[in-house]
């Protein structure tokens, strides 16, 4: 099956005037869909049009904009295995971890419904008749430029929240995977939102690039690598436009003498899940003290994962290429290739992107691993005498996106979640993803500006804080403010 591909422009779908792109499904090598990429112009029509219907967007009460999304939210259940097989077809996902991405949509846009409480303000009588009160209102036009791996959950952690607070929206996903949010769009549409609002601009640099610079555009998010968040994030502040760009990851595993035997279970999930194609990825397992036990438990495990059955593809044939290659330079360093993925039968379709699971073993070569991100099913181990050594290890990358401690003790834990230098930290838990109304974010390179991309640092980003004084006692002259 092919899907109708183009920019969705104040709610219908039209064909971009860039160069012509196939997508292709990373499940066998098939093309999904035929389109084409957007020019500067196309972004510039949208953004104007956006602008045009946003104003009025904003008038309304809140209470009135989240009607639209509590009708949405019931469309995401009802519409929860098409989007979930959109994902699945497009990014390769396994189906219950596609699921799982819809849920999480329905979870966030449960968040947005909130709002009116959210957002109500504060009044404080802070004088003899002089009153103080603060209120939110949305910063205009907002752009979200979203990655391959997350096409149905990341533009739900941006969109539901932007157009609540009564911002209009550009979304930009991965030129990999459009079709997810054209569909999304569709049911905003059918949900009642008024067309205008919420416009899905295809493409890549060249729509970036106008995003960064146009000027009816107030802010934008993103979520992609370390190297284009700091150049979007560069850019877009030089345009002194709010910008808010997360990057990589490179995620340590703190495994401690006395964890559970069981935290072998969580390693395999936090490394081979969606074939490690996420930025909560666990890509390193460090072993404070002596884990043989765990470490052949998940050396075993990860041997009987199996390519195109109980392991998905990665998104394209340079991503297979990319971990092939990392593997080479471990080689040179002198780590050891415990278990090399290159070599694994795939059962999966032969035009499919797929790899196996990789362990890379650096023992006694730790400050010889590259500190670069992976982003595929590998987990390189190495090895500290103490929780000091452990720390200097995993704060040395450039990285801070998450890290988590295994331990049965507290003492160590507590030790851990100090010095570690991550912005989301787990003890006893693989993937330390907060929820909300916490927001998730890293910081170092793995975060560019302020604040969460979730949760109430989401909403502070969508909107500015007016704050109104009034004075209703003209006859008193001895206020500090007469």
């Amino acid at each position: 099956m092919q899907y109708k591909l183009g920019n969705y422009i104040h709610g219908n779908i039209v064909e971009a005037s860039g160069a012509k792109r196939d997508i292709y499904s990373p499940l066998d090598g098939s093309i999904l869909a035929q389109g084409a990429d957007s020019s500067k112009e196309d972004v510039r029509k949208a953004a104007q049009d956006a602008a045009q219907a946003q104003s009025s967007w904003a008038n309304l009460t809140t209470k009135a904009r989240v009607e639209v999304h509590y009708n949405y939210r019931g469309l995401l259940k009802k519409h929860r295995d098409e989007l979930a097989e959109i994902c699945h077809k497009e990014n390769g996902k396994a189906m219950p971890e596609a699921l799982a991405g819809v849920d999480k949509a329905i979870e966030l846009t449960d968040f947005a419904c909130s709002m009116p409480q959210l957002i109500s303000g504060s009044v404080q009588e802070v004088s003899k008749g002089i009153e103080c009160k603060y209120r939110r209102v949305p910063i205009g036009v907002v752009a979200s430029i979203t990655p391959f791996n997350f096409p149905i959950m990341v533009p739900h952690w941006t969109v539901p929240n932007a157009l609540a607070v009564g911002n209009a929206v550009l979304l930009k996903p991965s030129e990999h995977t459009p079709i997810s949010a054209i569909r999304s769009a569709e049911l905003w549409k059918q949900a009642g939102l008024p067309d205008g609002l919420l416009h899905v601009v295809l493409g890549s640099k060249d729509v970036v690039e106008e995003i960064c610079d146009n000027p009816s555009i107030a802010g934008l998010s993103f979520v992609g690598s370390t190297p284009i968040a700091k150049l979007v994030y560069t850019r877009a502040s030089a345009n002194l436009k709010r910008a808010r760009c997360f990057g990589g990851a490179k995620n340590y595993l703190i495994v401690a003498e006395d964890a559970h035997p069981k935290v072998a279970d969580d390693i395999i999930s936090a490394f081979c899940g969606m074939a490690g194609q996420r930025c909560m990825a666990a890509s390193v397992l460090l072993s404070l003290g002596e884990i043989t036990g765990i470490v052949d438990a998940v050396l075993s495990q990860a041997k009987t994962l199996v390519p195109g059955i109980t392991l998905p593809p990665l998104i394209s044939k340079q991503a297979v290429e990319k971990i092939s290659q990392y593997l080479d330079k471990a080689q040179e360093r002198g780590a050891k290739i415990l278990l090399d993925g290159r070599t694994t039968p795939i059962q999966g379709p032969g035009s499919g992107y797929y790899i196996g699971a990789s362990i890379i073993d650096w023992r006694g070569r730790e400050d010889e691993m590259p500190l670069e991100e992976v982003f595929g099913p590998t987990l390189e181990l190495i090895h500290a005498d103490s929780m000091e050594r452990a720390a200097e290890l995993q704060n040395r990358s450039p990285y801070g996106n998450a890290s988590s401690i295994f331990t049965q003790s507290g003492k160590v834990a507590a030790e851990a979640t100090k010095r570690l230098q991550a912005g989301m930290i787990g003890v006893n838990i693989g993937i330390p993803v907060p929820r909300e109304p916490f927001s998730f974010g890293g910081i170092k390179h793995s975060r560019f500006g302020e604040g969460g991309i979730t949760g109430w640092s989401n909403v502070e980003f969508f909107t500015d804080t007016i704050k109104i004084t009034t004075k209703w006692n003209p006859e008193d002259r001895k206020d500090w403010m007469s």
